[in-house]
């Protein structure tokens, strides 16, 4: 399904082409103090796009202008909450590739306009995140475009996988992985890379109550379809597609999975605001979230000062949300 040796491709590939940046890795200092770990925040709120997902963007569309230049000229179809969406916005931009995006319904307004400002196709769907999957299912039937997912793609989740590349070159010795779950194609790709290279490690996974898709699929034992509720982390609703192999992944190394509850993301939010003056938004906060609510068991962990690397995955909030958040 996936390969370390694929990660270890996908991290040359992008690093070749300039468009992702390498983020930092930085301890957070005021929460190491409070909870006896030290606590590490891999920073992708500095990636271009504002977004991890340029990375699983890139890699694909990079190996495919090499590989598939037929399919490449036909041009592609996503469907995305809003950073894929961003991801492949860029990529396309940069490689002179046609790309048509269908966003859900209740998109974040601060991802759908910065998506206006690239030479795409930007198509609204009549309803959540998986209307706008099949909506862009339809379209690549009908015009022959090549349908690209946002998680359900081993090259997508082999570029997700370089963030532990790199945060594991800097912090080598590090004790767990904290990463947002949506889809998995995150989870997959850090994955694959970390449990290869540090087969200790833990790998705790972290989802929103109120689209648990993945969560519950893990508890079942099997993909299962849950209620997808609006959300402060955005980014991380929506069904799990049957054949996602994200979901075997996850289910083979995940160490644990929880849920927090959107009031918690909403703390984690401004935590990052008024503590670390950083704009985060709540598919990136859900792993301060788990911690700021007292729900990793650092005994658990095996270590009495455990390092603990938390993926801060992007920044794309609307000041209109972030506002109502900070004052309420």
């Amino acid at each position: 399904m996936l390969s370390a040796q694929e990660v270890l491709q996908a991290a040359a590939r992008l690093h070749a082409s300039g468009y992702v940046r390498r983020t930092p890795l930085e301890e957070c200092e005021s929460l190491s103090a409070s909870t006896g770990a030290q606590i590490f925040q891999k920073l992708e709120i500095f990636q271009r796009t504002g977004s991890f997902k340029l990375r699983g963007a890139t890699n694909k569309l990079l190996k495919l202008a090499q590989e598939s230049p037929d399919s490449f000229k036909r041009g592609f179809v996503t469907a995305s909450a809003g950073n894929h969406a961003l991801g492949m916005s860029y990529s396309a931009r940069e490689l002179k590739a046609q790309l048509t995006v269908v966003v859900p319904r209740d998109v974040s307004p601060a991802k759908l306009e910065s998506l206006r400002h690239y030479p795409i196709e930007v198509i609204i769907a009549a309803g959540n995140y998986d209307v706008a999957e099949h909506t862009a299912l339809q379209l690549a039937e009908e015009r022959g475009y090549t349908f690209i997912s946002a998680y359900n793609d081993p090259d997508v989740a082999a570029g997700q996988g370089t963030l532990a590349l790199e945060a594991l070159e800097d912090l080598p010795e590090a004790d767990a992985l904290l990463v947002p779950l949506g889809g998995g194609g995150l989870v997959s790709g850090i994955a694959i890379w970390a449990k290869t290279i540090a087969p200790n490690i833990k790998l705790i996974g972290v989802q929103s109550e109120a689209s648990p898709a993945l969560y519950e699929s893990l508890k079942a034992g099997k993909i299962v379809q849950v209620e997808d509720l609006p959300s402060l982390a955005d980014g991380l609703s929506g069904n799990i597609e049957e054949n996602a192999f994200t979901f075997l992944i996850a289910q083979q190394y995940l160490d644990e999975a929880i849920l927090v509850k959107e009031s918690e993301i909403a703390e984690a939010i401004r935590y990052h605001a008024s503590e670390l003056r950083y704009i985060v938004e709540g598919s990136a906060a859900v792993g301060m979230a788990a911690l700021l609510a007292g729900k990793i068991s650092l005994q658990n962990l095996g270590k009495q000062k455990p390092r603990i690397i938390d993926f801060v995955t992007g920044r794309n909030i609307s000041a209109t949300r972030l506002k109502e958040i900070l004052n309420s």
